[in-house]
Protein backbone atom coordinates (compact mmCIF):
# COMPACT_ATOMS: atom_id res chain seq x y z
CA UNK A 1 0.00 0.00 0.00
CA UNK A 2 1.23 3.42 -1.39
CA UNK A 3 1.45 6.16 1.22
CA UNK A 4 -1.12 8.14 -0.35
CA UNK A 5 -3.42 5.43 -0.43
CA UNK A 6 -3.08 5.15 2.95
CA UNK A 7 -3.38 8.59 3.68
CA UNK A 8 -6.17 8.63 1.61
CA UNK A 9 -8.38 5.66 3.96
CA UNK A 10 -6.98 7.58 6.92
CA UNK A 11 -8.33 10.22 5.83
CA UNK A 12 -12.01 8.56 4.74
CA UNK A 13 -12.33 7.02 8.81
CA UNK A 14 -11.76 10.61 9.92
CA UNK A 15 -14.77 11.56 7.74
CA UNK A 16 -16.76 9.02 9.18
CA UNK A 17 -15.67 9.38 12.36
CA UNK A 18 -16.78 13.12 12.51
CA UNK A 19 -19.94 11.82 10.63
CA UNK A 20 -21.26 9.51 13.52
CA UNK A 21 -20.42 12.04 16.19
CA UNK A 22 -19.79 9.40 18.74
CA UNK A 23 -16.40 10.42 19.68
CA UNK A 24 -15.47 14.34 19.35
CA UNK A 25 -13.63 16.09 16.84
CA UNK A 26 -10.54 16.60 18.66
CA UNK A 27 -10.12 12.78 19.22
CA UNK A 28 -10.85 11.62 16.03
CA UNK A 29 -8.59 14.49 14.32
CA UNK A 30 -5.83 13.09 17.03
CA UNK A 31 -6.16 9.40 16.69
CA UNK A 32 -5.47 10.29 12.30
CA UNK A 33 -2.74 12.49 13.21
CA UNK A 34 -1.63 9.19 15.37
CA UNK A 35 -1.87 6.41 12.27
CA UNK A 36 -0.19 8.93 10.35
CA UNK A 37 2.72 9.30 12.70
CA UNK A 38 3.01 5.19 13.22
CA UNK A 39 2.89 4.75 9.60
CA UNK A 40 5.86 7.03 9.16
CA UNK A 41 4.01 9.03 6.58
CA UNK A 42 4.60 12.45 8.86
CA UNK A 43 7.27 12.94 10.92
CA UNK A 44 6.94 14.37 14.27
CA UNK A 45 7.42 17.74 13.31
CA UNK A 46 5.68 17.94 10.65
CA UNK A 47 2.27 16.37 12.85
CA UNK A 48 2.37 19.09 15.39
CA UNK A 49 3.93 22.17 13.14
CA UNK A 50 0.14 23.18 13.28
CA UNK A 51 -0.14 23.76 16.97
CA UNK A 52 2.50 26.42 16.50
CA UNK A 53 0.75 27.85 13.75
CA UNK A 54 0.21 31.78 14.20
CA UNK A 55 -3.29 30.81 13.31
CA UNK A 56 -4.46 28.46 15.75
CA UNK A 57 -2.73 30.61 18.95
CA UNK A 58 -4.43 34.03 17.43
CA UNK A 59 -7.95 31.83 17.20
CA UNK A 60 -7.26 30.92 21.21
CA UNK A 61 -6.25 34.59 22.10
CA UNK A 62 -9.72 35.79 20.49
CA UNK A 63 -11.39 33.44 22.70
CA UNK A 64 -9.98 35.90 25.93
CA UNK A 65 -10.80 39.02 23.91
CA UNK A 66 -14.53 37.91 23.55
CA UNK A 67 -14.38 36.77 27.39
CA UNK A 68 -14.07 40.16 28.31
CA UNK A 69 -16.14 41.43 26.40
CA UNK A 70 -18.65 39.04 28.09
CA UNK A 71 -17.98 39.60 31.47
CA UNK A 72 -18.19 43.13 31.06
CA UNK A 73 -21.46 42.95 29.18
CA UNK A 74 -20.31 45.05 26.25
CA UNK A 75 -22.38 43.39 23.76
CA UNK A 76 -25.29 43.84 26.06
CA UNK A 77 -25.07 46.88 26.33
CA UNK A 78 -24.34 47.66 22.21
CA UNK A 79 -27.50 45.60 21.68
CA UNK A 80 -29.96 46.85 23.88
CA UNK A 81 -29.46 50.07 22.47
CA UNK A 82 -29.57 49.00 19.33
CA UNK A 83 -32.73 46.55 19.49
CA UNK A 84 -35.28 49.46 20.89
CA UNK A 85 -38.70 48.57 20.38
CA UNK A 86 -40.09 47.08 17.18
CA UNK A 87 -43.57 46.91 16.49
CA UNK A 88 -43.77 44.12 14.46
CA UNK A 89 -41.58 40.86 13.48
CA UNK A 90 -39.93 42.42 9.67
CA UNK A 91 -39.08 45.36 12.09
CA UNK A 92 -37.57 43.17 14.85
CA UNK A 93 -35.51 41.39 12.30
CA UNK A 94 -34.48 44.29 10.75
CA UNK A 95 -33.11 46.26 14.10
CA UNK A 96 -31.56 42.23 15.01
CA UNK A 97 -29.77 41.35 11.92
CA UNK A 98 -27.11 44.11 10.71
CA UNK A 99 -26.06 44.39 14.46
CA UNK A 100 -25.55 41.12 14.79
CA UNK A 101 -23.71 40.98 11.88
CA UNK A 102 -21.56 43.74 12.27
CA UNK A 103 -20.41 42.81 15.93
CA UNK A 104 -19.97 38.87 14.57
CA UNK A 105 -17.13 40.78 11.71
CA UNK A 106 -15.12 41.52 14.89
CA UNK A 107 -16.23 39.22 17.64
CA UNK A 108 -16.21 35.40 16.79
CA UNK A 109 -19.57 34.74 15.99
CA UNK A 110 -20.07 31.63 18.55
CA UNK A 111 -19.58 34.08 21.65
CA UNK A 112 -21.79 36.62 19.72
CA UNK A 113 -24.65 34.63 19.57
CA UNK A 114 -24.17 32.92 23.23
CA UNK A 115 -24.27 36.75 24.28
CA UNK A 116 -27.71 37.67 22.18
CA UNK A 117 -29.42 34.61 22.89
CA UNK A 118 -30.57 35.18 26.47
CA UNK A 119 -30.90 39.39 25.60
CA UNK A 120 -33.01 38.29 22.68
CA UNK A 121 -35.75 35.83 25.01
CA UNK A 122 -35.86 38.52 26.99
CA UNK A 123 -36.34 41.05 24.14
CA UNK A 124 -38.69 38.65 22.37
CA UNK A 125 -41.04 38.41 25.50
CA UNK A 126 -41.30 42.32 26.34
CA UNK A 127 -42.17 42.91 23.03
CA UNK A 128 -44.70 39.98 22.10
CA UNK A 129 -42.76 37.81 19.62
CA UNK A 130 -41.96 34.43 19.07
CA UNK A 131 -38.72 33.66 20.12
CA UNK A 132 -38.47 31.25 16.63
CA UNK A 133 -38.62 33.94 14.40
CA UNK A 134 -35.67 35.73 15.62
CA UNK A 135 -32.95 32.74 16.81
CA UNK A 136 -32.62 31.42 13.56
CA UNK A 137 -31.71 34.85 11.64
CA UNK A 138 -29.77 35.49 15.17
CA UNK A 139 -27.31 32.65 14.13
CA UNK A 140 -27.28 33.25 10.55
CA UNK A 141 -26.79 36.59 10.47
CA UNK A 142 -23.68 35.95 13.16
CA UNK A 143 -22.49 34.05 10.42
CA UNK A 144 -22.69 35.94 7.75
CA UNK A 145 -21.22 38.90 9.01
CA UNK A 146 -18.17 36.51 9.88
CA UNK A 147 -17.44 36.10 6.21
CA UNK A 148 -16.37 39.51 5.91
CA UNK A 149 -13.04 40.12 8.21
CA UNK A 150 -9.94 37.75 9.16
CA UNK A 151 -10.82 37.67 12.68
CA UNK A 152 -14.56 37.40 11.85
CA UNK A 153 -14.36 33.49 12.64
CA UNK A 154 -11.54 31.09 13.19
CA UNK A 155 -11.77 29.50 9.51
CA UNK A 156 -11.24 32.75 8.06
CA UNK A 157 -7.53 32.98 9.98
CA UNK A 158 -6.90 29.20 9.46
CA UNK A 159 -7.65 29.56 5.33
CA UNK A 160 -5.17 32.67 5.53
CA UNK A 161 -2.57 30.95 7.15
CA UNK A 162 -2.82 28.02 4.63
CA UNK A 163 -2.74 30.51 1.91
CA UNK A 164 0.44 32.39 3.55
CA UNK A 165 2.33 28.99 4.29
CA UNK A 166 2.29 28.44 0.21
CA UNK A 167 4.28 31.30 -0.08
CA UNK A 168 2.47 32.27 -3.24
CA UNK A 169 3.23 35.78 -5.19
CA UNK A 170 0.61 37.84 -7.44
CA UNK A 171 1.80 39.57 -10.27
CA UNK A 172 3.19 42.72 -8.75
CA UNK A 173 5.53 41.06 -6.78
CA UNK A 174 3.26 40.84 -3.29
CA UNK A 175 2.78 37.47 -1.21
CA UNK A 176 -0.89 36.41 -1.43
CA UNK A 177 -2.04 36.62 2.36
CA UNK A 178 -5.59 37.22 4.46
CA UNK A 179 -5.54 41.02 5.73
CA UNK A 180 -8.24 42.21 8.07
CA UNK A 181 -10.63 43.22 5.09
CA UNK A 182 -9.17 41.07 2.24
CA UNK A 183 -12.70 39.15 2.57
CA UNK A 184 -14.73 41.92 2.32
CA UNK A 185 -14.67 42.28 -1.31
CA UNK A 186 -16.55 39.08 -1.54
CA UNK A 187 -17.59 38.76 2.19
CA UNK A 188 -20.11 42.08 2.18
CA UNK A 189 -22.20 41.40 -1.19
CA UNK A 190 -21.89 37.90 0.26
CA UNK A 191 -23.83 39.02 3.86
CA UNK A 192 -25.71 41.38 2.23
CA UNK A 193 -27.64 39.37 -0.48
CA UNK A 194 -28.07 36.83 2.57
CA UNK A 195 -29.43 39.19 5.09
CA UNK A 196 -31.61 40.04 2.36
CA UNK A 197 -33.17 37.17 1.98
CA UNK A 198 -33.76 36.43 5.85
CA UNK A 199 -35.43 39.08 5.91
CA UNK A 200 -37.85 39.31 2.98
CA UNK A 201 -38.27 35.40 2.77
CA UNK A 202 -38.45 34.97 6.48
CA UNK A 203 -42.35 35.48 6.67
CA UNK A 204 -42.64 32.74 4.47
CA UNK A 205 -40.27 30.04 5.16
CA UNK A 206 -39.15 30.97 8.91
CA UNK A 207 -40.39 28.14 11.14
CA UNK A 208 -43.07 29.36 14.00
CA UNK A 209 -42.70 27.07 16.84
CA UNK A 210 -45.30 26.64 19.51
CA UNK A 211 -44.81 29.37 22.42
CA UNK A 212 -42.84 28.29 25.81
CA UNK A 213 -44.96 26.40 28.09
CA UNK A 214 -46.27 28.99 30.38
CA UNK A 215 -45.20 29.72 33.64
CA UNK A 216 -46.21 27.26 36.37
CA UNK A 217 -49.69 28.51 38.69
CA UNK A 218 -47.67 27.74 41.85
CA UNK A 219 -43.76 28.90 40.91
CA UNK A 220 -41.24 29.84 43.42
CA UNK A 221 -41.14 33.16 44.02
CA UNK A 222 -38.50 35.37 44.78
CA UNK A 223 -38.15 38.99 46.53
CA UNK A 224 -35.51 41.28 45.67
CA UNK A 225 -34.47 44.51 45.71
CA UNK A 226 -32.44 46.55 43.26
CA UNK A 227 -31.33 50.44 43.49
CA UNK A 228 -31.17 52.19 40.49
CA UNK A 229 -27.51 54.07 39.44
CA UNK A 230 -27.32 57.92 39.63
CA UNK A 231 -25.72 57.26 36.24
CA UNK A 232 -27.87 54.73 34.55
CA UNK A 233 -29.32 55.11 31.50
CA UNK A 234 -32.60 53.89 32.54
CA UNK A 235 -33.04 57.19 34.77
CA UNK A 236 -35.62 59.25 33.41
CA UNK A 237 -37.59 56.30 31.44
CA UNK A 238 -40.70 55.01 32.51
CA UNK A 239 -41.10 51.72 34.06
CA UNK A 240 -42.43 50.69 30.41
CA UNK A 241 -39.62 52.25 28.15
CA UNK A 242 -37.12 50.72 30.87
CA UNK A 243 -38.02 47.54 29.93
CA UNK A 244 -39.16 46.72 33.43
CA UNK A 245 -42.87 46.06 32.71
CA UNK A 246 -42.77 42.86 30.39
CA UNK A 247 -40.35 40.54 32.15
CA UNK A 248 -41.99 37.03 32.07
CA UNK A 249 -43.04 36.12 36.01
CA UNK A 250 -41.57 39.15 37.84
CA UNK A 251 -43.93 41.35 39.06
CA UNK A 252 -42.66 45.35 40.50
CA UNK A 253 -44.36 45.53 43.66
CA UNK A 254 -43.31 48.78 44.96
CA UNK A 255 -41.14 51.74 44.62
CA UNK A 256 -39.32 53.39 47.65
CA UNK A 257 -38.31 57.04 47.29
CA UNK A 258 -36.58 59.22 49.85
CA UNK A 259 -39.71 61.13 49.80
CA UNK A 260 -42.54 58.75 48.29
CA UNK A 261 -43.57 55.02 48.42
CA UNK A 262 -45.29 54.21 45.44
CA UNK A 263 -47.24 51.11 45.56
CA UNK A 264 -49.24 50.81 42.89
CA UNK A 265 -46.80 51.48 39.93
CA UNK A 266 -48.23 51.88 36.95
CA UNK A 267 -46.25 51.79 33.39
CA UNK A 268 -45.45 55.41 32.89
CA UNK A 269 -44.14 55.98 36.29
CA UNK A 270 -40.56 57.63 35.22
CA UNK A 271 -38.11 56.49 37.31
CA UNK A 272 -34.94 58.23 39.59
CA UNK A 273 -31.48 58.13 40.65
CA UNK A 274 -31.22 56.03 43.64
CA UNK A 275 -34.90 54.78 43.47
CA UNK A 276 -35.07 51.26 45.47
CA UNK A 277 -37.08 48.89 43.36
CA UNK A 278 -39.15 45.92 44.84
CA UNK A 279 -40.02 43.08 42.94
CA UNK A 280 -41.10 39.53 43.30
CA UNK A 281 -40.86 36.59 40.68
CA UNK A 282 -39.03 33.73 39.24
CA UNK A 283 -35.43 33.41 39.50
CA UNK A 284 -35.08 33.54 35.68
CA UNK A 285 -36.67 36.83 35.65
CA UNK A 286 -35.16 38.51 38.56
CA UNK A 287 -31.45 36.91 37.33
CA UNK A 288 -32.49 39.40 33.61
CA UNK A 289 -32.71 42.18 36.40
CA UNK A 290 -28.50 41.11 36.49
CA UNK A 291 -28.49 42.06 33.09
CA UNK A 292 -30.07 45.69 32.85
CA UNK A 293 -27.36 48.02 33.32
CA UNK A 294 -27.76 50.46 36.15
CA UNK A 295 -29.88 48.34 38.40
CA UNK A 296 -27.53 46.49 40.97
CA UNK A 297 -28.80 44.82 44.14
CA UNK A 298 -30.18 46.83 47.18
CA UNK A 299 -27.46 46.41 49.68
CA UNK A 300 -24.06 48.61 50.53
CA UNK A 301 -22.54 44.79 50.89
CA UNK A 302 -22.36 44.17 47.35
CA UNK A 303 -19.85 46.78 46.82
CA UNK A 304 -17.69 45.28 49.61
CA UNK A 305 -17.86 42.02 47.66
CA UNK A 306 -17.54 43.67 44.34
CA UNK A 307 -14.24 45.65 45.31
CA UNK A 308 -12.75 41.84 46.26
CA UNK A 309 -14.15 39.44 44.07
CA UNK A 310 -14.18 39.84 40.20
CA UNK A 311 -15.11 35.86 39.25
CA UNK A 312 -18.55 35.69 40.93
CA UNK A 313 -21.74 33.91 40.53
CA UNK A 314 -25.05 33.62 41.19
CA UNK A 315 -26.13 30.33 43.59
CA UNK A 316 -28.88 29.17 45.62
CA UNK A 317 -28.66 27.97 49.00
CA UNK A 318 -31.58 26.17 51.02
CA UNK A 319 -31.32 27.21 54.86
CA UNK A 320 -31.41 24.15 57.49
CA UNK A 321 -32.77 23.91 60.96
CA UNK A 322 -29.39 23.52 62.18
CA UNK A 323 -27.98 26.37 60.59
CA UNK A 324 -26.61 29.83 62.52
CA UNK A 325 -28.82 32.51 60.51
CA UNK A 326 -32.06 31.16 61.97
CA UNK A 327 -33.82 33.42 64.00
CA UNK A 328 -32.17 36.04 62.73
CA UNK A 329 -32.27 39.19 59.75
CA UNK A 330 -29.96 38.98 57.33
CA UNK A 331 -28.36 42.27 58.44
CA UNK A 332 -27.76 40.10 62.13
CA UNK A 333 -26.39 37.41 60.90
CA UNK A 334 -23.53 39.15 58.88
CA UNK A 335 -24.07 37.16 55.77
CA UNK A 336 -21.21 38.31 54.21
CA UNK A 337 -18.65 38.53 56.41
CA UNK A 338 -19.25 34.80 57.40
CA UNK A 339 -20.10 33.51 54.12
CA UNK A 340 -18.38 36.03 51.84
CA UNK A 341 -21.18 36.13 49.56
CA UNK A 342 -24.39 38.44 49.68
CA UNK A 343 -27.70 37.66 49.76
CA UNK A 344 -29.89 39.49 46.77
CA UNK A 345 -33.30 37.64 46.87
CA UNK A 346 -35.44 35.48 49.33
CA UNK A 347 -37.52 32.65 48.80
CA UNK A 348 -40.34 31.61 51.35
CA UNK A 349 -42.91 29.29 50.08
CA UNK A 350 -46.74 30.49 50.29
CA UNK A 351 -45.75 34.09 51.40
CA UNK A 352 -44.93 37.25 49.65
CA UNK A 353 -41.88 39.06 51.72
CA UNK A 354 -42.80 42.76 51.89
CA UNK A 355 -39.03 43.99 53.88
CA UNK A 356 -35.93 44.92 52.23
CA UNK A 357 -33.73 41.98 52.01
CA UNK A 358 -31.37 43.13 55.53
CA UNK A 359 -34.56 43.17 57.70
CA UNK A 360 -35.79 39.85 56.74
CA UNK A 361 -35.59 37.46 59.39
CA UNK A 362 -34.46 34.02 57.67
CA UNK A 363 -36.75 30.38 58.87
CA UNK A 364 -35.67 26.72 58.36
CA UNK A 365 -36.07 26.14 54.29
CA UNK A 366 -35.88 29.35 52.83
CA UNK A 367 -34.30 29.81 49.45
CA UNK A 368 -31.52 32.26 49.31
CA UNK A 369 -29.90 33.98 45.82
CA UNK A 370 -26.55 34.65 46.46
CA UNK A 371 -23.82 36.72 44.51
CA UNK A 372 -21.04 35.13 45.60
CA UNK A 373 -17.42 33.80 44.83
CA UNK A 374 -17.18 30.94 41.95
CA UNK A 375 -15.80 28.74 44.47
CA UNK A 376 -18.44 29.06 47.07
CA UNK A 377 -20.54 25.79 46.09
CA UNK A 378 -17.44 23.91 46.37
CA UNK A 379 -16.51 25.65 49.97
CA UNK A 380 -20.43 25.15 51.22
CA UNK A 381 -21.96 22.09 49.46
CA UNK A 382 -21.42 20.13 52.29
CA UNK A 383 -22.10 22.87 55.05
CA UNK A 384 -24.62 21.85 58.29
CA UNK A 385 -25.52 25.81 57.13
CA UNK A 386 -27.47 24.68 54.04
CA UNK A 387 -29.55 21.87 52.79
CA UNK A 388 -28.77 22.60 48.81
CA UNK A 389 -26.35 24.43 47.35
CA UNK A 390 -26.16 24.82 43.47
CA UNK A 391 -24.42 27.34 41.03
CA UNK A 392 -26.70 29.41 38.46
CA UNK A 393 -24.98 28.92 34.85
CA UNK A 394 -23.80 31.82 32.82
CA UNK A 395 -25.29 33.91 35.72
CA UNK A 396 -22.69 36.64 36.55
CA UNK A 397 -23.87 40.35 37.08
CA UNK A 398 -21.92 41.88 33.81
CA UNK A 399 -19.13 44.78 35.24
CA UNK A 400 -20.44 47.46 33.77
CA UNK A 401 -17.81 50.15 34.60
CA UNK A 402 -15.54 48.19 32.95
CA UNK A 403 -18.01 48.23 29.27
CA UNK A 404 -16.11 51.11 27.60
CA UNK A 405 -12.41 50.02 28.69
CA UNK A 406 -13.65 46.35 27.25
CA UNK A 407 -14.65 48.02 23.73
CA UNK A 408 -11.62 50.05 23.71
CA UNK A 409 -9.73 47.01 24.07
CA UNK A 410 -11.53 45.75 20.87
CA UNK A 411 -11.42 48.75 18.50
CA UNK A 412 -7.44 49.00 18.93
CA UNK A 413 -7.33 45.38 18.11
CA UNK A 414 -9.26 46.06 14.75
CA UNK A 415 -7.44 49.22 14.23
CA UNK A 416 -3.82 47.83 14.92
CA UNK A 417 -4.69 44.98 12.89
CA UNK A 418 -6.34 46.63 9.79
CA UNK A 419 -4.01 49.22 9.33
CA UNK A 420 -0.90 46.90 9.89
CA UNK A 421 0.69 48.51 13.08
CA UNK A 422 0.68 45.19 14.22
CA UNK A 423 0.39 41.73 13.02
CA UNK A 424 -2.54 39.26 13.82
CA UNK A 425 -1.11 37.45 16.35
CA UNK A 426 0.73 39.95 18.04
CA UNK A 427 -2.36 42.79 18.17
CA UNK A 428 -4.78 39.50 19.61
CA UNK A 429 -2.32 38.85 21.88
CA UNK A 430 -2.02 42.41 23.30
CA UNK A 431 -5.55 42.79 23.54
CA UNK A 432 -6.13 39.39 24.92
CA UNK A 433 -3.74 40.33 28.09
CA UNK A 434 -5.08 44.10 28.05
CA UNK A 435 -8.31 42.11 28.88
CA UNK A 436 -7.00 40.77 31.84
CA UNK A 437 -4.53 43.25 33.33
CA UNK A 438 -7.70 45.86 33.16
CA UNK A 439 -9.90 43.42 35.07
CA UNK A 440 -12.00 42.89 32.14
CA UNK A 441 -12.13 39.40 32.69
CA UNK A 442 -9.76 37.07 35.02
CA UNK A 443 -6.79 35.07 34.51
CA UNK A 444 -9.07 32.43 34.92
CA UNK A 445 -12.21 33.40 33.39
CA UNK A 446 -9.64 33.80 29.85
CA UNK A 447 -8.58 30.41 30.44
CA UNK A 448 -12.05 28.78 30.65
CA UNK A 449 -13.29 30.75 27.88
CA UNK A 450 -10.94 29.26 25.57
CA UNK A 451 -12.56 25.99 23.38
CA UNK A 452 -9.77 23.78 23.45
CA UNK A 453 -11.41 21.12 21.30
CA UNK A 454 -11.66 23.25 18.46
CA UNK A 455 -7.57 24.22 18.87
CA UNK A 456 -7.01 20.38 18.59
CA UNK A 457 -8.95 20.10 16.14
CA UNK A 458 -7.30 23.35 13.67
CA UNK A 459 -3.84 22.15 14.90
CA UNK A 460 -4.54 18.12 13.95
CA UNK A 461 -6.26 19.79 10.71
CA UNK A 462 -2.74 21.66 9.88
CA UNK A 463 -0.84 18.43 10.46
CA UNK A 464 -3.51 16.26 8.59
CA UNK A 465 -3.11 18.82 4.88
CA UNK A 466 0.43 18.26 5.74
CA UNK A 467 0.41 14.07 4.96
CA UNK A 468 -2.12 15.18 2.29
CA UNK A 469 0.47 17.15 0.43
CA UNK A 470 3.46 15.07 1.46
CA UNK A 471 2.00 12.16 -0.24
CA UNK A 472 0.48 13.59 -3.46
CA UNK A 473 -3.06 13.35 -2.22
CA UNK A 474 -4.21 16.45 -2.76
CA UNK A 475 -2.43 16.58 -6.06
CA UNK A 476 -4.11 12.77 -6.98
CA UNK A 477 -7.71 14.61 -5.97
CA UNK A 478 -7.21 18.13 -7.58
CA UNK A 479 -6.74 16.52 -11.00
CA UNK A 480 -9.82 14.88 -10.41
CA UNK A 481 -11.91 18.00 -9.61
CA UNK A 482 -10.28 19.32 -12.27
CA UNK A 483 -11.76 16.55 -14.79
CA UNK A 484 -15.28 17.49 -13.70
CA UNK A 485 -15.40 21.25 -13.95
CA UNK A 486 -12.48 22.30 -15.97
CA UNK A 487 -14.96 22.83 -19.36
CA UNK A 488 -17.01 25.10 -17.07
CA UNK A 489 -13.86 27.84 -16.34
CA UNK A 490 -12.78 29.55 -13.63
CA UNK A 491 -16.51 29.69 -11.90
CA UNK A 492 -17.35 26.16 -12.82
CA UNK A 493 -14.33 25.07 -10.73
CA UNK A 494 -14.93 27.73 -7.79
CA UNK A 495 -18.57 26.41 -7.32
CA UNK A 496 -17.55 23.03 -7.31
CA UNK A 497 -14.99 24.11 -4.05
CA UNK A 498 -17.57 26.07 -2.56
CA UNK A 499 -20.07 23.26 -2.42
CA UNK A 500 -17.60 20.50 -1.54
CA UNK A 501 -16.78 23.08 1.02
CA UNK A 502 -20.67 23.27 2.11
CA UNK A 503 -20.98 19.87 1.97
CA UNK A 504 -18.26 18.74 3.97
CA UNK A 505 -18.96 21.42 6.46
CA UNK A 506 -22.16 20.06 6.66
CA UNK A 507 -20.80 16.45 8.40
CA UNK A 508 -17.99 17.93 10.05
CA UNK A 509 -16.27 21.25 11.51
CA UNK A 510 -15.90 23.94 9.60
CA UNK A 511 -12.32 24.16 10.28
CA UNK A 512 -11.55 21.01 9.53
CA UNK A 513 -13.48 21.34 6.60
CA UNK A 514 -11.45 24.29 5.19
CA UNK A 515 -8.13 22.91 6.35
CA UNK A 516 -8.95 19.46 4.33
CA UNK A 517 -10.53 21.15 1.43
CA UNK A 518 -8.04 23.95 1.02
CA UNK A 519 -4.52 21.96 -0.42
CA UNK A 520 -6.50 20.05 -2.67
CA UNK A 521 -8.61 23.16 -4.21
CA UNK A 522 -4.37 25.08 -4.27
CA UNK A 523 -3.56 22.17 -6.73
CA UNK A 524 -6.35 22.57 -8.98
CA UNK A 525 -6.24 25.85 -9.34
CA UNK A 526 -2.37 25.95 -9.84
CA UNK A 527 -2.56 23.01 -12.42
CA UNK A 528 -5.47 25.07 -14.05
CA UNK A 529 -3.70 28.30 -14.14
CA UNK A 530 -5.84 29.93 -12.66
CA UNK A 531 -5.18 32.69 -9.44
CA UNK A 532 -5.46 30.97 -6.25
CA UNK A 533 -7.01 33.55 -3.72
CA UNK A 534 -10.52 33.33 -5.69
CA UNK A 535 -10.21 29.92 -4.01
CA UNK A 536 -9.12 30.49 -0.74
CA UNK A 537 -11.87 33.30 -0.65
CA UNK A 538 -14.29 30.68 -1.53
CA UNK A 539 -13.47 28.25 0.86
CA UNK A 540 -13.91 30.56 3.85
CA UNK A 541 -17.17 31.83 2.85
CA UNK A 542 -18.22 28.29 2.02
CA UNK A 543 -16.98 26.94 5.18
CA UNK A 544 -19.00 29.62 6.40
CA UNK A 545 -22.11 29.03 4.84
CA UNK A 546 -23.75 25.66 6.16
CA UNK A 547 -27.06 26.71 6.83
CA UNK A 548 -28.63 23.55 5.77
CA UNK A 549 -28.13 21.47 8.85
CA UNK A 550 -27.92 22.37 12.42
CA UNK A 551 -24.61 19.92 13.29
CA UNK A 552 -23.21 22.33 10.52
CA UNK A 553 -21.85 24.94 12.41
CA UNK A 554 -21.91 25.60 16.35
CA UNK A 555 -24.70 28.52 16.64
CA UNK A 556 -27.01 26.25 14.53
CA UNK A 557 -26.42 23.89 17.61
CA UNK A 558 -26.83 26.05 20.22
CA UNK A 559 -30.45 28.18 18.54
CA UNK A 560 -31.45 24.48 17.91
CA UNK A 561 -33.53 23.84 21.25
CA UNK A 562 -34.54 27.56 22.47
CA UNK A 563 -35.87 28.07 18.71
CA UNK A 564 -37.56 24.53 18.87
CA UNK A 565 -36.43 23.70 15.60
CA UNK A 566 -35.71 20.91 13.78
CA UNK A 567 -33.65 19.13 10.99
CA UNK A 568 -36.01 20.02 8.01
CA UNK A 569 -36.51 23.95 9.13
CA UNK A 570 -32.60 24.07 8.25
CA UNK A 571 -33.22 23.07 5.13
CA UNK A 572 -36.12 24.62 4.76
CA UNK A 573 -34.99 27.70 5.11
CA UNK A 574 -31.33 27.63 4.73
CA UNK A 575 -31.22 25.17 1.69
CA UNK A 576 -31.86 28.75 -0.63
CA UNK A 577 -29.47 31.16 1.61
CA UNK A 578 -26.58 28.40 0.97
CA UNK A 579 -27.80 28.57 -2.86
CA UNK A 580 -27.83 32.44 -2.59
CA UNK A 581 -24.43 32.82 -0.95
CA UNK A 582 -22.96 30.31 -2.98
CA UNK A 583 -24.08 32.76 -6.72
CA UNK A 584 -22.72 35.64 -5.17
CA UNK A 585 -19.32 34.26 -3.92
CA UNK A 586 -18.76 32.51 -6.97
CA UNK A 587 -19.66 35.45 -8.92
CA UNK A 588 -17.71 38.35 -7.10
CA UNK A 589 -14.65 36.15 -6.51
CA UNK A 590 -13.02 36.30 -10.03
CA UNK A 591 -13.95 40.13 -9.99
CA UNK A 592 -12.79 40.83 -6.78
CA UNK A 593 -9.28 38.50 -6.74
CA UNK A 594 -8.37 38.02 -10.09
Amino acid sequence: MTQSTFTAGILLLLVVGLMTRRIGADIVFLTALAALLVAGVLEPSEAVAGFANPAVITVGLLYIVAQGLKETGAMILVSRRLLGRPKSPLEAQGRLLLPVAGLSAFVNNTPIVAMFLPVLSGWAKQNNLNPSRLFMPLSFAAMLGGTCTLIGTSTNLVVGELLAEREVFDSTGHLLRFEMFTLAKAGIPVALAGLLYVIFAGRWLLPVAKDQAPISDDPREYTTWMRVDESSPIVGKTIEDAGLRHLEGLFLTEIDREDERLVAVGPDQVLRGGDRLGFAGIIESVVDLQQIPGLKPDTEQIDKLAAKHHDRRLIEAVISESSPLVGKSVREGDFRNRYNAVIIAVHRAGERIKMKIGDIVLKPGDTLLLEAPHDFTDLHRNSSAFYLVSTLHDSPRPRWSFTWIALSILAGLVICASTGLLDIMTASLCAAMLMVLSRCCTGTQGRQAVDWQVLIVIGAAFGIANAMLKTNLAGDLADVILNWTTPLGLRGMLAGVYVLTVLLTSVMTNNAAAALIFPIAFQAAQSAGYPVMPFAVSIAIGASSSFISPIGYQTNMMIMGPGGYGWFDFLRFGGPLTLICGVVCVYVAPLAYG
